[in-house]
């Protein structure tokens, strides 16, 4: 149950745009916020994360605070998405994982075997753990009022490719040989992580978030039979934690990139809304999950093109979002760290004018 003092529960979100729109209605402002818009652009992100490492940043509930807050000050976007990193639950679970710069998260082993896997089954995620997100997502709250708070969680099939490849990979060869070669293993790695990132994710909202995203960075490595059978499940199963919260107004996303062809699986695990990448015409993804809401999904390479070459892109994206019961815009991925941070503003305030 939400406390009372929840914004879903005493009303500050309860009738936001973006609410409504994850909800399936469309309201008198379309409402827009941007993937990765907590830093990466920002200036004041860049100053002032100088001189504190990823992990560290995120675990720093004030820091990860602040971050969030900036875009929502700037930008003026509908909905604050709380600063963290996907790796982060692992990282409470006491795994031996690092974000190294310009390479991304790296473990200190793969985990490969059916022993490593049964190791990692012994850590799970408790409150103390949590306790840092916990402080840094009602800090944000308090601050945000009306806007709502978007809590967000790595899927479990990116949490087990990154376990099983030991870092980042373009192809995933490992992970995809291990669910075939093994699929007990590949089984049981996969329910780790779904009960490890569904903590993490019931724990934002518990602690004051109106809506949670899975994003699933890799499943677009993936067959659609691979992802029915051995992934899709397990997302599921993350999005379950926090299902007995959706009679009191919590919303769930479900995002991937390129996962065009597998759209309708991902509805299917029970999201209340498809997030859709920069790959496929919103109409047409309309068209294969159905009366879905959607969100996305303009391409992010745009945001460095001239202005009128972009405005004409948001403009057909927002048209096109009209084949669904209400979308939310955002990005079809996430924000590139070079863009200008004037442009976001102004991208802003032309979808609101819509």
């Amino acid at each position: 149950m939400l406390s009372s003092s929840h914004p879903l529960v005493d009303g500050r979100t309860s009738h936001s745009a973006l609410v409504s729109a994850y909800s399936g209605r469309r309201s008198d402002r379309l409402p827009v916020w941007f993937m990765r818009q907590a830093g990466r652009s920002l200036p004041e992100y860049r100053e002032l994360r100088t001189g504190t490492r990823m992990l560290d940043a995120c675990l720093d509930p004030a820091m990860a605070s602040e971050i969030t807050l900036q875009p929502v000050r700037r930008h003026g976007v509908d909905a604050g998405i709380f600063f963290s990193d996907i790796v982060v639950p692992l990282k409470l679970a006491g795994v031996d994982v690092e974000i190294t710069p310009g390479v991304g998260p790296v473990m200190g082993a793969p985990v490969r075997t059916a022993d490593d896997v049964a190791r990692l089954a012994a850590a799970t995620l408790s409150d103390e753990a949590l306790a840092p997100v916990a402080e840094g997502v009602a800090l944000t709250v308090a601050e945000l009022g009306s806007t709502p708070l978007i809590g967000f969680a790595g899927a479990p099939f990116t949490l087990a490719a990154y376990l099983v490849e030991g870092g980042p990979s373009r192809d995933h060869l490992a992970a995809r040989a291990l669910m075939h070669a093994d699929p007990e293993t590949w089984h049981a790695l996969m329910t780790w992580a779904a009960d490890v990132t569904g903590a993490f994710l019931r724990a934002q909202v518990l602690a004051g978030a109106s809506a949670a995203q899975l994003f699933d960075s890799w499943a677009g490595s993936l067959s659609l039979a691979d992802y029915t059978a051995h992934v899709a499940p397990w997302s599921a199963r993350a999005l379950a934690a926090v299902a007995d919260l959706r009679e009191q107004g919590v919303r769930t996303v479900h995002f991937g990139t390129g996962t065009g062809e597998l759209l309708a699986a991902m509805r299917d695990a029970g999201a209340d809304v498809v997030g859709v990448d920069y790959r496929i015409p919103l109409d047409e993804a309309a068209r294969r999950v159905g009366d879905v809401p959607l969100q996305g999904n303009i391409d992010p390479a745009l945001l460095a093109a001239p202005w009128p070459v972009l405005e004409a892109h948001v403009r057909d994206v927002v048209d096109r979002g009209r084949a669904a019961p209400a979308h939310v815009v955002n990005l079809g991925h996430g924000v590139p760290p070079t863009t200008d941070a004037e442009t976001l503003t102004r991208l802003t305030a032309l979808v609101h004018s819509l």
